[in-house]
């Protein structure tokens, strides 16, 4: 299923064939260039990057890796192949056919889940905007420019979606996706953790590892919807959102082993002096990157997700794996339960707990990874191990919103957070020294000094190629 790059558009949808779509999309196109060229990455303009961009949607070789001038590149609509006789495969709809159109019961809450999602993707490119300038090699600055280019396009997917499907409501709401800006006091995007600065490397590694995972689980979700678009949609957009979190994976493994050499080398656990970062200054890291995320799957107890997934409109992550009748009528579960004496539990209905269930996932996902920092520093003979903090920590959404308690889970007074939060969570200062050494790094091969090299280049390209060219 082949794209065409012929149209103003590229896409695998036939605009060719709906003129007044076509039209729709080529006046928001203008929109768009002007919001990239204000938003999106500083200084990219004269670039020349090593990019891959999608020819195909089909599983082998549906990228095309090559020089783009950044201005140039063409974002366009790609969704995956329609599978033949797909059912619905959860809810009150289960065994029936998919929908190929809107119902119109279920026209507001589809629109919310598309609007809410879309808005993640302009957010996380005006989020990275400035970290073009201290990249700590080009082959790390053209990872972020991968990304940005990706984020940009999803953002046209679900764009798609809005004119395609929701007529003037769709386009107001394309409209104002553009009106949003990340950490606008007047105008901020939707969610709170995609208003948050990400000013440095190591936030962008901590970034793309937990807040594209967390798109990961929502686009997986949503890839299971009863409407077939989107959920074509959603699934090419997990084939990129894969490279998102390669980046953060292994950008923050290559921080920790340069930071496990300079403890080596140097008989430290403080390799600041050095141009290192600590490994307790990463664990805070961390700690604020996953607990904002796991705001983002909002409460625990919800009845617009239980009614997501009883309208066929959002299932679970891998939802036919599941051993169940994929409905929960009746289902109940026990669930967390803040109380005077603490944290108890209670029973409630598994389909309200639709937020929490994808959330648990997402956690166990994540802590693969974290296993596989603690074997770097193992391999490396020092005595230490990073750890996702408890569910309870540092939340503002749901069931423990509101309450104080550490990384490890111990519910502690207002008076015991402001005087521990520090040691938990970064610091102006360490904020401060982060940036400090953020200093970019342009010729082919190098690498900051906080940061060690790859293991590989990008598409069998030696590490010292030429990835971003500036002319």
């Amino acid at each position: 299923m082949n794209i065409d790059y012929n149209e103003t558009i590229p896409n695998n949808v036939d605009l060719g064939d709906d003129r007044r779509l076509l039209r729709a999309l080529e006046r928001w196109q203008p929109a768009y260039i002007e919001w990239w060229k204000e938003m999106g990455p500083v200084q990219s303009d004269m670039h020349k990057i090593y990019l891959r961009t999608a020819v195909s949607v089909d599983t082998d070789g549906w990228a095309h890796f090559d020089y783009v001038h950044m201005p140039e590149y063409r974002w366009g609509i790609f969704l995956n192949q329609p599978e033949k006789d797909r059912k619905i495969g959860f809810g009150a709809h289960k065994g029936e056919d998919v929908w190929t159109d809107i119902p119109g019961e279920y026209r507001s809450e589809l629109r919310r889940l598309i609007v809410t999602q879309g808005d993640t993707e302009p957010a996380s490119v005006e989020q990275q905007r400035q970290l073009g300038r201290t990249a700590p090699s080009l082959y790390d600055l053209r990872n972020l420019y991968q990304v940005n280019v990706e984020e940009g396009r999803h953002l046209w997917a679900m764009v798609y979606l809005l004119h395609a499907y929701f007529g003037r409501d769709g386009r107001e709401e394309a409209d104002e996706m553009l009106e949003r800006h990340a950490g606008d006091p007047d105008r901020p995007r939707i969610l709170k953790a995609f208003n948050e600065e990400t000013a440095d490397w190591l936030s962008f590694f901590m970034f793309t590892y937990f807040q594209d995972r967390d798109g990961k689980f929502q686009l997986a979700a949503l890839a299971e919807s009863g409407f077939d678009p989107l959920a074509r949609t959603c699934r090419f957009m997990l084939t990129e959102e894969a490279h998102h979190m390669f980046v953060g994976e292994t950008g923050i493994m290559r921080v920790l082993q340069r930071t496990c050499e300079l403890m080596n080398q140097h008989n430290t656990d403080d390799v600041r002096p050095y141009g290192g970062i600590n490994i307790n200054t990463i664990q805070k890291w961390i700690n604020f990157h996953y607990s904002i995320c796991l705001d983002l799957f909002g409460s625990e107890r919800s009845t617009n997700a239980a009614n997501y997934f009883s309208m066929g409109l959002k299932g679970r992550y891998r939802e036919s794996k599941l051993d169940d009748d994929h409905k929960l009528d009746g289902e109940q579960v026990e669930i967390p339960r803040v109380t005077e004496n603490g944290i108890g539990s209670e029973t409630i209905a598994a389909l309200t707990t639709m937020n929490l269930k994808l959330r648990q996932d997402y956690t166990k996902d994540s802590q693969r990874g974290l296993n596989r920092f603690n074997k770097m520093i193992d391999a490396h003979d020092i005595d230490a191990t990073l750890s996702l903090p408890a569910d309870t920590f540092n939340r503002s959404i749901g069931i423990y919103a509101g309450i104080n308690a550490t990384p490890e889970g111990k519910l502690i007074s207002g008076e015991e957070w402001a005087a521990s939060k520090h040691a938990w969570l970064p610091t102006d200062d360490d904020h401060k020294y982060v940036r400090s050494i953020m200093i970019p790094v342009t010729a082919p091969g190098k690498m900051a000094s906080w940061i060690a090299p790859p293991k590989r280049g990008i598409h069998g390209q030696p590490i010292d190629y030429e990835y971003v060219l500036f002319h």
